[in-house]
């Protein structure tokens, strides 16, 4: 089997913890601070941080382009929090960009501020049947899905976990825990 080259936006996040779980999972991994770190690349994670001030740096490192461009020529991404706000499209009257890579639209701090995280078992079918320990930190959740959007996990009826062909959107921080489930799905979604 390909080992996958993933690479990890490395502007703001848990960076380190997601290019440890990806290496656990027999992954390559580069770390992603400019266009030119795209290059051969098979996925990309972008991890969670403030999505205002991501979306900057991704505008000043000419980011948000590349990006899309390596998507829709069938590169991988696997969006956790601010990688999920991202992925999404963009929302009446928001003026924020985004990359528009999985047909829905995304409610930003949906289950509350800072104080309001939590971590909760998640049922998540498409990993088996025991549930993940899913860490929430003023998540988004998915919202009216395209026909072409998978859904894989739902909290209190709110999209928490989607998938369309190789993006794969996710309001949680799986690489906070130890659990490599969610990081070997999108790897096997490269595979596809």
């Amino acid at each position: 089997m390909k080992q996958m080259k993933v690479g990890v936006l490395a502007l703001q996040g848990a960076v380190r913890e997601h290019v440890w779980a990806l290496q656990a999972c027999g992954a390559e991994t580069v770390t992603v601070k400019g266009r030119q770190d795209l290059a051969g690349l098979d996925g990309l994670v972008i991890p969670g941080g403030e999505s205002t001030t991501v979306g900057k740096l991704l505008a000043r490192f000419g980011l948000w382009d590349p990006i899309r461009e390596r998507a829709q020529a069938g590169m991988g991404i696997f969006g956790t929090c601010t990688g999920m706000i991202l992925l999404a499209g963009a929302r009446p009257g928001e003026s924020e960009p985004r990359l528009g890579l999985i047909d829905c639209a995304v409610v930003r701090n949906a289950f509350g501020r800072q104080i309001d995280s939590f971590e909760t078992e998640l049922a998540i079918p498409v990993l088996g049947d025991s549930p993940f320990p899913a860490v929430f930190i003023r998540a988004p959740y998915l919202a009216a899905p395209g026909r072409e959007v998978e859904v894989l996990a739902t909290l209190e009826e709110k999209i928490v976990l989607a998938r369309q062909g190789r993006i794969l959107a996710c309001a949680f921080h799986p690489e906070l825990t130890k659990d490599l489930r969610l990081h070997r799905y999108f790897l096997d979604l490269l595979l596809k």
